[in-house]
């Protein structure tokens, strides 16, 4: 089956968190793959990333920046909405991901939980995506071309986690993989064209994992993984729909 977005020269796209070290360089990706797409860049303070206020400014009216916040359900929806009234869109990338922060870091013990963090952690990185997502499904739907690709993450995988630890952060990205898992389900009956992927992007070397670098694998540039997350977008047929994969595409235990 040949790929969704074959021949699809001047994409509509969506990209969350593009301000982040992986969203920024996918974003960078998509303008020099499609130099005919137009861009819908979000990210929570636009004005933070000298290089995508630069990228704004080159590029014009293909690539504009919307501020946008994942705890704010209403704000959302609006985006959502207005993004969704002026026509189609063809790919939908959810780059946003929150590990540390103020007042939440990884937890070693459950004793070190807080409803705070859970809270936290699954607005970011689970409802946040899947509220701006049902926003968009009016632009999604229908019998176009339409990839919905989301950076997930390896910790999320309940049959791969022999570690433990880390609580809020592996239940919010496995509520991330069974939101977007059940998005495919119901996206392929709205649009059979479409295709859900949920996509680990390997450790990358970003603000995200910098705190952990010493205790991980080799780090990613983020222009690496942006590459392979790009080439897993641009193969994906409808059959792929749903797939939880790794950096190589082969699949990985839910």
């Amino acid at each position: 089956m040949s790929s969704i977005l074959a021949g699809v020269e001047a994409p509509r796209i969506v990209l969350t968190g593009a301000s982040g070290g992986i969203g920024l360089a996918l974003l960078e990706a998509c303008l020099r793959r499609w130099p005919k797409a137009r861009i819908e860049a979000l990210a929570r303070r636009p004005e933070d990333c000298p290089r995508l206020i630069e990228l704004a400014a080159a590029e014009g009216e293909r690539l504009r920046l919307h501020r946008f916040e994942l705890r704010d359900a209403e704000g959302l929806a609006r985006l959502g909405a207005a993004l969704a009234a002026e026509g189609p869109v063809q790919l939908l990338i959810h780059a946003t991901g929150l590990l540390h922060g103020p007042g939440i870091a990884p937890e070693r013990t459950i004793a070190e939980l807080t409803p705070e963090a859970l809270a936290l952690a699954f607005a970011v990185n689970a409802s946040g995506p899947a509220l701006l997502t049902r926003a968009l499904l009016p632009a999604l739907r229908g019998r176009h071309p339409a990839v919905v690709a989301v950076l997930s993450a390896k910790v999320g995988s309940i049959g791969d986690n022999r570690l433990g630890g880390w609580y809020a952060h592996r239940a919010a990205k496995a509520a991330l993989n069974q939101l977007f898992r059940c998005l495919a389900i119901e996206l392929r009956r709205l649009n059979p064209e479409s295709c859900v992927l949920l996509l680990h992007p390997g450790t990358v070397a970003t603000r995200l994992s910098a705190p952990f670098a010493g205790g991980m694998n080799p780090r990613l540039a983020p222009e690496e993984a942006a590459t392979r997350l790009l080439e897993r977008i641009l193969a994906a047929s409808p059959a792929d729909t749903g797939s939880f994969l790794a950096p190589d595409g082969s699949a990985l235990p839910w």
